[in-house]
């Protein structure tokens, strides 16, 4: 197997990397960015060398989908993800946020509701707003160790009003992957309610629990595929969210056209290089892939030790992604200082819990996709910061 060096650092400080909305948010401060879903790894060798092939042919003209492209994707959902779908199914897509944007504006009408569960990936919250839609928001409940959907919950929380149901699988930012009886729980939940659900999936490759396995929702039955969008891109497995290139999986044609009809006009095409990188990566990266999974999930147990021997902090174990959903209550922060804000103080610059549920002040998202210097650094500050709190 192909060696890959995770350990390896990337200077993104200084020009011309100062780009970085990850880490120009920290310039000239001492304060280790691990706060937004963007990995610190250089891209896979392949992507690097498809994307240079295209440079050096020399013209970045308008692109269109090739076969190409499109039997990458095909063997991409075939391969690693059990799924084989009709290639008229795919809407290409320059970001997944997007897709949960036009997914609000192709579901029902004007002052409709759309439900989810937090805490839940902010444009989650946001698309509905955007959407002139309302938002319907249910807890994950957790308990041992675990996160679980309340099917009670969404059921009191819905009304008549309820057209969608947008779903995070794995979810962000608790890393849970939703098992198969729980999907067909909401699957028979949608067919009762007549729901439509937009299903995120983008995280579905970084699986790190051994012998857990994803499951796309639309992949349990033609019924529930024909109430399902499905958002995929290679953008968190491969590390190149700023290439712009994503799709949908839209199994109904009457639903695919209302989608397409809200994008029409607005929403603007993958560029070229997405499209080069999106094939190299579904094509070629797979060795690369399962080498980051390694990697990452020993960063994620490092981080579950470090943490849960922190003073005042909890996490439960992501089964998937590379982020890291963490309590930090047990703190008894004054009042009016968030967590988000304690530990910036202290060096480790984290996503605000409040982003992804209200008031959820005493929360921290970590995104543990950085070297392990990184990330060892980061466990030293967060710990002392921890022992002066609680002393």
């Amino acid at each position: 197997m192909t060696n890959f060096n995770f350990d390896a650092p990337i200077d993104r400080q200084t020009y011309p990397y100062d780009d970085s909305v990850k880490w120009a948010k920290y310039q000239g401060r001492d304060v280790l960015p691990m706060w937004v879903a963007d990995m610190d790894f250089a891209v896979p060798p392949v992507v690097l060398e498809a994307l240079q092939a295209r440079l050096n042919h020399g013209v970045l003209g308008y692109p269109h989908v090739t076969q190409s492209v499109i039997d990458a994707v095909l063997l991409h959902l075939e391969r690693d993800l059990g799924w084989v779908i009709d290639p008229d199914w795919l809407v290409w897509l320059p970001g997944l946020v997007t897709g949960l944007n036009v997914a609000c504006r192709a579901v029902g009408h004007k002052g409709d509701s759309v439900l989810t569960a937090s805490p839940i990936y902010p444009p989650f919250t946001s698309a509905p707003v955007f959407s002139d839609r309302s938002l319907q928001t249910v807890p994950l409940v957790s308990s041992n160790d675990d996160w679980r959907l309340d099917i009670e919950a969404l059921v009191a929380a819905s009304d008549a009003s309820t057209k969608l149901l947008m779903l995070c699988n794995p979810h962000n930012p608790v890393g849970r992957v939703w098992r198969e009886d729980e999907l067909r729980a909401l699957a028979d939940l949608a067919e009762q309610r007549d729901w439509i659900i937009c299903s995120d999936d983008i995280h579905c490759e970084l699986v790190l629990e051994p012998g857990l396995r994803y499951t796309p929702l639309a992949s349990l039955s033609p019924e529930i595929a024909h109430r399902t969008i499905s958002l995929f891109a290679p953008s968190k497995t491969y590390n190149i969210p700023g290439l712009g290139a994503s799709f949908a999986v839209i199994p109904d044609a009457t639903l695919r056209r209302r989608f397409e009809r809200v994008m029409a006009g607005i929403v603007p095409h993958i560029n070229v290089l997405g499209y080069t990188a999106m094939e190299a990566a579904y094509r070629h990266g797979v060795p690369w892939r399962n080498a980051l999974i390694d990697y990452l999930r020993g960063n994620r147990d490092h981080v579950l030790r470090a943490i849960n021997a922190m003073p005042g902090l909890q996490v439960h174990a992501p089964e998937a992604t590379y982020l890291a959903w963490i309590d930090a209550s047990g703190l008894n922060l004054p009042e009016g200082l968030t967590a988000a804000q304690f530990f910036e103080a202290a060096g480790v610059g984290l996503s605000p819990g409040q982003d992804f549920q209200p008031g959820a002040i005493d929360y921290v998202r970590l995104n543990f996709g950085c070297t392990r210097q990184t990330l060892d650094e980061a466990m030293v500050r967060m710990h002392r910061a921890c022992e002066r709190q609680t002393a």
